[in-house]
């Protein structure tokens, strides 16, 4: 088993993971009747999708010797109806450092190899974007 997730109540749960006893609760969106308090449940698909990509980015980093630390992703998740579901995501990942163009293909190449980005519904809408400082 990977996790354990408890109702509280209200439109929260308790997320466990089993392992590293590591924990996060979610809310229900104020869109959709919660309080908006913590990460909704579709706003951690979103934001994994992100944490994923930096994932296999880092053990391409690694593996070239590049410097990624520091580098951030700012995730935007776009909601449909009829049925709810995410229509869009745009992630924007900025870069610390200059690279070359090679590295930057190597970067690039690596996050769309992302586990949750192969399995995301091919209907989402997905725009993801690179930022690099210039010299």
């Amino acid at each position: 088993m990977t996790s354990k997730v408890t109702y509280l109540g209200n439109l929260r749960t308790e997320c466990e993971h089993l392992q590293s006893s590591a924990n996060f609760i979610t809310d229900a969106p104020v869109d959709n009747e919660g309080k908006g308090e913590a990460f909704s449940p579709t706003d951690t698909v979103a934001t994994a999708l992100a944490g994923c990509m930096f994932t296999i980015i880092g053990i391409k980093a690694r593996d070239h010797k590049l410097n990624v630390e520091g580098a951030f992703a700012e995730v935007t998740k776009t909601m449909a109806s009829d049925p709810r579901r995410i229509s869009k995501i745009k992630v924007v990942v900025n870069f610390p450092e200059v690279y070359t163009e090679k590295q930057q293909t190597i970067l690039e190449r690596a996050a769309k190899t992302c586990p949750v980005l192969y399995s995301l519904h091919p209907e989402i809408e997905l725009n993801i974007n690179f930022i690099y400082p210039t010299n």
